[in-house]
């Protein structure tokens, strides 16, 4: 499993020029899910999205979480982060895991994020979507679980 998370101001999620999912300040979280990933790596991953500390504190320093400063997470299930371009132009996404299990995987963070206190919006996994959001920093985090 890996995750790109960016803290954001701000982000909008669309489909078919549709409004499903928005949030203020917090992260906007890229979720890919490799073939053979289980439940518990899924709560791993949660459990370092609510605690990573990605924003600042008084001081400047980034000392605090998501969860430490009220914000959100817009949770989207995005398969390509498992593409491989090693091989010529075209990415591979034989790493991805199968739609039915990612799915399930990707919904059980998002369970685990609001077991935790995190407010999640979701994509619409499958979906073509649209996201517009204001980078914060900017800062992304890259992390496998």
């Amino acid at each position: 499993m890996k995750f790109v998370a960016q803290r954001v101001s701000r982000a909008l999620l669309t489909v078919g020029g549709e409004p499903v999912s928005e949030i203020g300040h917090g992260l906007v979280v890229y979720f890919g899910v490799k073939v053979g990933d289980s439940e518990k790596q899924a709560e791993k991953c949660a459990e370092k999205i609510a605690h990573l500390r990605v924003f600042e504190d008084d001081a400047g320093k980034m000392n605090l979480s998501v969860l430490d400063v009220g914000g959100e997470v817009l949770l989207v299930s995005q398969f390509t982060l498992y593409g491989d371009a090693k091989k010529g132009n075209r990415p591979s996404f034989t790493e991805a895991e199968r739609p039915e299990q990612a799915d399930a995987l990707y919904h059980h963070a998002a369970d685990k994020l609001q077991e935790l206190g995190v407010p999640v919006k979701l994509g619409v996994f499958g979906a073509h979507m649209v996201i517009e959001q204001v980078n914060d920093g900017p800062v992304t985090i890259i992390h496998e679980c």
